[in-house]
């Protein structure tokens, strides 16, 4: 039987969560079951921190309104049966001071997402079955030109969280090389990620090709580091992901539950604290709020200063003219300008003969 809704104040409005005693996450080794409305008073408890995430961001959310069990599972692009989906465009009957942003997706069509403005936002998606909140890198009033440069550090098949890193702390030291500031999280499951606040001038390509220039000197000051598109090709390294600075590719905001057991956060660290985590998903929905209220929010600066991407445009350029060129994008874009061609290096037929 379902349970009775019951209504809580969220920022400065009345929300109604409907089954609040719905298990999201059952229990596991180390935590208790967690439902809906635990869900929802988590993202009030770290407010500040989820709302400087979103705000005015055309924000992806990822509902699992059945919660997240075993055997559930999330739609794709290639298979849509899920039992959780990736909701692009505004739900149906949302309240009257959730607003929306217009964005165009690759494919040329668009879509008005939900773009959270006020705590009472994230709280109704928690209500709604939101688990993660994906930001675009993009605020609504300029939706083509990012003010987040993002670093995605993978671990691929062979390597785990502390390899991911001992990578972000040479990613650390590039970044003083540069002159940026870079801002840490965990991923909320094996990897790191780094964000850098810059000035909204540049296209997503010229955002993409900077990630790429980053990886690609990251990958030759450190071993273990690959920047290959294709999975065969990466071995047992962390993968620079650099399409995640492609245009519609986000990546779970600051301070987002992840659907995983445990309901594990993707949470701010500082550079200092980032080698002493010893197991991610110890920064869980039951251990972070208690760590917000301590430490406040570790992304707290970020907005303080926008940095240029011109040093790592120009290290692309350099790569350019030594050869490196643009790198494949996901597979499920049109082809690109500039794009080399989209295929598997074992399924490439031309590239067979040349080496035989």
């Amino acid at each position: 039987m379902a349970s009775p809704a019951t209504e809580i104040e969220a920022g400065e409005r009345a929300l109604r969560v409907s089954n609040p005693d719905r298990v999201i996450f059952p229990a596991t080794d180390r935590t208790r079951a967690v439902t809906k409305l635990d869900v929802v008073q988590y993202y009030l408890s770290v407010g500040d921190g989820i709302l400087r995430a979103l705000r005015n961001r055309p924000t992806t959310l990822e509902r699992w309104p059945k919660g997240v069990l075993e055997g559930l599972a999330l739609s794709t692009r290639q298979d849509h049966g899920g039992d959780a989906f990736y909701q692009k465009r505004i739900p149906r009957g949302a309240p009257s001071y959730v607003e929306t942003a217009r964005i165009q997706f690759p494919s040329g069509r668009f879509a008005d997402e939900v773009c959270p403005t006020e705590l009472a936002v994230p709280a109704w998606a928690a209500q709604m079955g939101t688990v993660t909140f994906h930001p675009w890198p993009v605020r609504k009033g300029d939706v083509d030109h990012p003010d987040e440069l993002r670093i995605d550090l993978d671990p691929q098949p062979g390597t785990d969280f502390h390899d991911a890193v001992r990578v972000a702390g040479a990613a650390r030291t590039l970044l003083d090389d540069l002159g940026i500031t870079g801002f840490p999280k965990t991923s909320g499951n094996r990897g790191v990620h780094i964000y850098v606040r810059i000035e909204p001038r540049w296209t997503f390509t010229d955002v993409r090709h900077a990630a790429i220039a980053f990886g690609r000197e990251l990958e030759r000051r450190t071993p273990g580091v690959t920047t290959k598109w294709w999975k065969e090709e990466r071995g047992e390294t962390v993968f620079v992901d650099y399409n995640q600075n492609s245009r519609d590719r986000t990546i779970a905001s600051a301070y987002s539950l992840r659907s995983k057991p445990g309901a594990p956060v993707s949470t701010p660290v500082t550079w200092d604290e980032l080698p002493t985590v010893e197991e991610p998903a110890e920064l869980n929905l039951l251990t972070v709020p208690a760590r917000f209220a301590e430490l406040g929010d570790l992304h707290a600066a970020i907005d303080d200063t926008a940095y240029s991407i011109e040093p790592l445009l120009e290290l692309y350029e350099r790569d350019e003219a030594d050869g490196l060129g643009d790198m494949p994008y996901p597979p499920d874009y049109p082809k690109m300008p500039g794009e080399p061609k989209r295929v598997q290096p074992s399924r490439d037929t031309d590239r067979l003969i040349t080496d035989q």
